[in-house]
Order: C-alpha cells, then structure tokens, then sequence
C-alpha cells in the first residue's frame, strides 16, 4: 500500500466524520474491518458494528488534525486530531491518534484509537 493512498484516506476520513457522512465514512472500511476505540476496549467487528459504533461517536463532534497524517513502509497509517464534543452538557476535547491498516483494496482494515482519560480535557 503507497502511502499517498493512506493518507489521501486518512483526509476522507476526518472530512467525512465533519460532514457527519455516515455513508462515506463507513465506505473507507472493509466489510470486516474492526475498530478499537480506545485501545483496551472491546473492538467492534463487521460493518454493522462499526456503523453502529461511528453513528453513536459522530453524533455533536468534530475532529481538528492536529498533524498531517503519517505513512509507513507498511499497510499501516496514523493521525493524529483533537476531538471536540460534549460531556454532560459540557465541552471537552479529547486528543487521540488513530493507527490504520489497510487491505489490498486501499481500505481500512483496522482502526485502533489511542487515548486515555488523562487525554480528555473540560473546556
């Protein structure tokens, strides 16, 4: 996998989550992708649980790249944003950087998200 091709990805993804584009968000993942957000917590499996997960999180949040995306000599990409939403009525963001692989069809495979509660910060 090129790296232009991930990181051209990686720029679809955080456009499409801004949008709140389910649909075009959903289309950069393999149909047996799996999502791991964050790191440590069960990984949702499928295209029906990764929909699931990504209609809950895009619901009143937007991502801020905080760095240009980030290739490898793999099938692997990361990016690095703040996330900005909501907690009990309250802004937070949260900083996080994302790691993918991708398939031989140029789409996500894997998603694993990493952050921890020390990351969230009350605005």
């Amino acid at each position: 996998m090129d790296n232009a091709t991930m990181k051209k990805a990686l720029h679809a993804y955080v456009d499409a989550f801004n949008a709140n584009d389910l649909e075009r968000l959903i289309a950069l993942f393999s149909d047996e992708a799996s999502v791991e957000d964050p790191v440590g917590t069960p990984p949702k499996t499928g295209r029906k649980e990764v929909e699931a997960f990504y209609k809950e999180s895009m619901s009143g949040a937007t991502l801020e790249l905080l760095a240009p995306p980030r290739g490898s000599y793999g099938n692997a990409a990361a990016i690095t944003f703040a996330v900005h939403t909501e907690k009990d009525g309250r802004p937070i963001r949260i900083d996080v950087t994302d790691v993918m692989t991708f398939d031989s069809n140029g789409k996500i495979a894997t998603m694993h998200a990493y952050w921890g509660p020390d990351d969230i910060q009350q605005l």
